[in-house]
């Protein structure tokens, strides 16, 4: 049994709220053999740097952090990951030696999962979003070596600022796209990601506004809801031949990061895939 008695990581969120990471993790840390616990702790904004502390002082490897703590901790932090520094934004620390390490996982994570169809290099991307989950998808990807990256988004200053960011920090060329009506995806598109909350529980009917004639066979079509997993997107998507990816797979892949990260044991996904499915039944 591989050993890592009482160590502790866990979660710094603002309420505090049931959590399905808390969940997939353990079981995987039971999988694995890990002696350890993911705790989820409710942590206000004006106590984080004593939490922050108080992880470094119980001896915790490490923590996720949930909005609003993503950017306010990071100045409590003595070094970022490339892909956090340039989101700006941390949802993982890893404490080594006494020195705290952000990193942001979230765009990580769909990577990993996306990995197991297709790699990102040399690849054109649609994302529709632009909040927290796409800018960490889009950074993600662009690092991995995705040619182009179209950002998509109702909103036009937000999309452009993450355009303008991926361009600017990153290898691939990005451009903004205003989304009126249905968007007519172009045929040049490899990989269409739904970064939005579009069709998350309990508005499960609700409908990404794409027209469903322009997905393609060959495109990788993803959708970052967790609940339910095979979103009114992804079953468009399907429907015209299309290979998709759930939102499961992303949340697993991001907390197998984070445990690898902090403990250097690889996680055990389908044990948390397992869980997930028990989570959300009738949902898969």
């Amino acid at each position: 049994m591989r050993s890592f008695l009482s160590t502790l990581v866990g979660s710094f969120a603002h309420p505090a709220a049931e959590n399905p990471t808390v969940a997939i993790v353990q079981a995987s840390f039971e999988a694995t053999g890990v002696d350890a616990r993911y705790i989820n702790c409710d942590v206000l904004p004006d106590a984080l740097g004593d939490a922050v502390r108080g992880a470094v002082a119980q001896g915790w490897r490490g923590f996720n952090c949930s909005l609003p703590h993503k950017v306010a901790v990071v100045p409590l932090l003595d070094e970022l990951a490339e892909s956090a520094q340039i989101i700006g934004a941390v949802n993982c620390v890893v404490i080594r030696d006494g020195r705290l390490i952000g990193e942001n996982t979230d765009g990580r994570g769909f990577v990993e999962a996306m990995r197991e169809l297709r790699d990102p290099a040399g690849q054109e991307v649609v994302i529709f979003g632009a909040g927290g989950a796409a800018r960490a998808i889009a950074v993600e990807l662009a690092l991995g070596g995705a040619s182009r990256i179209t950002i998509v988004n109702r909103d036009k200053a937000r999309g452009e600022a993450l355009a303008g960011l991926v361009a600017d920090s990153t290898d691939a060329s990005s451009t903004f796209v205003e989304w009126v009506g249905d968007f007519a995806l172009p045929a040049s598109a490899d990989i269409v990601v739904n970064a939005t909350s579009v069709g998350l529980y309990p508005d499960v009917h609700a409908r990404v506004a794409v027209e469903q004639s322009t997905f393609l066979p060959r495109m990788l079509v993803a959708d970052v809801i967790t609940n339910p997993p095979r979103t009114r997107f992804l079953g468009e998507a399907e429907a015209s031949g299309c290979a998709t990816i759930d939102g499961q797979g992303m949340l697993a892949n991001q907390a197998a990061v984070a445990l690898q990260l902090w403990t250097g044991i690889d996680a055990d996904k389908d044990a948390m895939r397992r869980e997930l499915r028990s989570l959300f039944p009738g949902e898969n």
